[in-house]
């Protein structure tokens, strides 16, 4: 039969072997620990009915961020996103939103940053026209916030528009 002082030995060094505390093993075994997780499953549970009430809302399943949105604004409760997002875990719920491609997001990347030659070298004033076009947008706001963009396009030589 094992003595209490072998089994406190065993359990030191099972714990020392998965980096545990020996009173951290013993908590989590406590009464009050596992009172405590069962608390915290029955009330993951009642959220969990709540997010996929929000998750399937208007029939368009939703990531954490728009389930967070459609609470607050449809339902009036306030969850932390954290929260939400570990509840989704746990259970399963995943977004079915699709991935970029990594093929096209290389492809964007290495056009971005290419180098075009600078043939001009800051001469912009060239005797042919045409040659020589220059661009600007420009924002134009009206009425209530609304806003439309102004592009023009200017012929370096002969200043026209």
């Amino acid at each position: 039969m094992i003595e209490k002082y072998q089994l406190k030995e065993m359990v030191s060094y099972l714990c020392e072997t998965a980096g545990v505390s020996r009173s951290g093993y013993y908590n989590y075994f406590s009464a009050k620990s596992q009172e405590q997780r069962k608390r915290r499953d029955t009330e993951d549970e009642a959220v969990k009915k709540i997010i996929l009430k929000a998750f399937n809302f208007k029939n368009r399943k939703k990531g954490a961020r728009q389930i967070k949105m459609t609470l607050e604004g449809q339902f009036k409760i306030v969850f932390n996103l954290k929260r939400i997002r570990r509840i989704m875990k746990k259970y399963g719920i995943i977004c079915p939103i699709r991935k970029a491609n990594p093929y096209r997001r290389m492809m964007k990347a290495t056009q971005e940053h290419r180098v075009v030659p600078n043939l001009l070298n800051r001469e912009f004033k060239q005797d042919v026209p045409g040659k020589v076009l220059l661009t600007d947008i420009t924002y134009l706001f009206y009425s209530k916030g609304q806003k439309t963009y102004l592009s023009t396009i200017k012929d370096a030589s002969t200043n026209e528009i």
